[in-house]
């Protein structure tokens, strides 16, 4: 069996930001998420990257690489604002509300920055393809 260590190094980022795009899809859905299954408002997720590396090479060489892996979630440590709303059911006491951490700008650039991820992917793909294909075609003494 033929091996493409491109396709499978640009085949994980594939996976590795459409992973990252559920999560900061399912960080934009609970934006407004005030009290979860402990009682605390949603607290934003963040997907942790490390290079994908195979122990038994080298690590200087190419064939030690292997792309990128996705290693974990994390949740986001900052703390959750708070909105004066004593009408609002969550509110404490003093009628502050605390609010989830999830910052809507932030999640649409991750988003974004994923997506072209994404793309840059696809496209490595595509190149790789096209290289494989013409590189045939000319070893067939086409043009």
């Amino acid at each position: 069996m033929v091996n493409f260590p491109t396709i499978d190094i640009a085949a994980s980022g594939l996976a590795a930001e459409r992973f990252r795009m559920e999560v900061t899809a399912n960080n934009l859905a609970n934006a407004s998420t005030t009290m979860t299954e402990n009682g605390d408002p949603y607290r934003r997720q963040a997907v942790v990257f490390a290079a994908g590396a195979d122990p038994t090479e080298d690590p200087k060489s190419a064939a030690s690489m292997h792309g990128v892996q996705v290693v974990g979630v994390q949740p986001d440590g900052t703390d959750f604002p708070t909105i004066y709303n004593p009408s609002h059911p969550h509110a404490d006491a003093e009628g502050f509300v605390r609010l989830s951490n999830v910052k809507i700008p932030e999640e649409m650039v991750d988003l974004i920055t994923a997506s072209r991820s994404y793309e840059a992917n696809t496209k490595a793909i595509s190149v790789f393809k096209e290289m494989v294909e013409q590189t045939l075609t000319l070893l067939q003494g086409g043009q």
